[in-house]
């Protein structure tokens, strides 16, 4: 047979195919038939899909410093918190002895959990959600549900920044206009606002010009244009600060997160030259040894602690995860969370130094309306000349002279005392007062 028929080719073909297929197999490693398994649960599929998430979380933005990133963490724990609430609740549960169930709570329960959320975002290197279904897909409820309150948070926060931005325009008018009463006509003749004259005037005006309430919960009223214009640059100003992620809030941190604390101090200076000031502070650190045994307390102590640090809302675990794995986080944890609690004794110390100037005024104005009273009933011979100690002088009539009047009318009148509507106007009084409108 011709070499070149076809019957030669296709036998010298067939030859060269089995003697590839004998050199694969001779190359091949025995299997073991009694142990293969068949793969049908998707390991593959998983271990590609985890291969990809880390990918990601190594290829995730980072801070440009560290002094940004503890900025961020300082900028996101101290706000409204330390500023508005802290001050009131200090007040409320007993002054100085509110600081000690505060400081205990911080490092027993805040500084560990606040250390926790770090650590757990600073390793998975992923937000809140990423987080929780990291570390287990049913757990990733709770990432959802920190996001949701974190939303609910984000609109009322931005309501009171609405009014701050309110507050800061209307500032620049001279006088204040929350400074006196308004004055209206009543057909020919001006008179005070009988609605501020019978309570004050910051309250008039906070409720009058700021919230325009109307008269009644059944009236609707229209809409507050002012406070929705300034809830719209509330607004803004977050969209401009969050627009490039990190990059862009990153920057921003540098004034929102060291701003705060320049003001702070220019307002402590003023606060501490105005008349009464060390009143308020005595006040706030005068302790209520008392209060300590109550539960109470130490229940709105923890609540604070939460509320201060921001734990639970997510923005500790997404700020953390821009971080490098080998990170000191416990130094951050530590550092961030006791600079959380020294600008919270700061802005309570500006906060009562503020007040006890204002507690001050309003207890002169009770001393000077109540001793027109008295006048009125020394010369209509209702009270008699001989109450009144000689060295007390009407014309600059003391709080210590009123109250030296007071106790002496008090004593002799003591039947009819009620029937005269003196007021005791004690500096404590005022302070308690006007701390409970916070």
């Amino acid at each position: 047979m011709p070499k070149n028929s076809k019957v030669t080719q296709r036998e010298h073909s067939s030859e060269h195919v089995t003697e590839s297929v004998a050199d694969l197999l001779a190359h091949e490693e025995p299997v073991d038939y009694k142990r293969s398994v068949l793969n049908v649960t998707g390991e593959t599929w998983d271990k590609q899909k985890d291969g990809e998430e880390e990918l990601d979380a190594e290829n995730r933005p980072a801070w440009n410093s560290k002094l940004q990133y503890i900025l961020a963490q300082i900028g996101y724990s101290v706000g409204l918190g330390n500023v508005w609430r802290f001050p009131y609740l200090c007040q409320k549960n007993g002054g100085g002895a509110y600081l000690v169930p505060y400081l205990v709570l911080l490092i027993i329960i805040g500084l560990p959990l606040f250390f926790l959320e770090l650590a757990v975002g600073q390793r998975i290197r992923r937000g809140s959600i990423g987080v929780w279904n990291y570390i287990c897909p049913r757990l990733g409820g709770i990432g959802y549900a920190s996001c949701l309150v974190c939303f609910f948070v984000g609109l009322y926060y931005n309501v009171i920044i609405g009014w701050s931005i309110f507050y800061f325009f209307k500032s620049f008018q001279y006088p204040l206009p929350w400074s006196e009463c308004p004055i209206v006509k009543n057909g020919s003749v001006a008179v005070v606002e009988t609605e501020c004259e019978r309570s004050s005037a910051t309250t008039y005006f906070w409720y009058r010009e700021t919230l325009d309430i109307s008269n009644s919960i059944s009236e609707s009223g229209g809409l507050n244009w002012k406070m929705t214009l300034c809830l719209l640059v509330a607004w803004s100003l977050v969209g401009l600060a969050m627009i490039k992620g990190i990059q862009s809030s990153g920057k921003v941190m540098y004034f929102s997160s060291l701003f705060p604390y320049v003001v702070l101090v220019c307002f402590l200076v003023r606060g501490l030259l105005l008349r009464g000031a060390v009143d308020g502070i005595m006040h706030m650190f005068t302790p209520k040894l008392d209060k300590m045994l109550d539960p109470q307390v130490w229940r709105e102590a923890a609540t604070q602690v939460f509320f201060a640090l921001g734990l639970g809302f997510g923005g500790v675990i997404a700020f953390s995860s821009y971080n490098k794995q080998d990170n000191n986080c416990h130094f951050d944890a530590t550092l961030v969370s006791f600079i959380n609690f020294f600008t919270s004794v700061l802005a309570t110390l500006v906060v009562f130094a503020v007040l006890g100037f204002k507690a001050n005024i309003m207890n002169e104005k009770c001393v000077v309306e109540n001793a027109e009273k008295i006048l009125g009933y020394l010369n209509t011979n209702v009270l008699s000349h001989d109450l009144i100690p000689p060295h007390v002088n009407f014309s600059h009539l003391t709080a210590k002279d009123y109250n030296e009047m007071y106790r002496v009318i008090m004593t002799v009148k003591e039947g009819h005392f009620k029937e005269l509507g003196l007021d005791a106007c004690l500096l404590e009084d005022e302070l308690n007062k006007v701390l409970g409108g916070t």
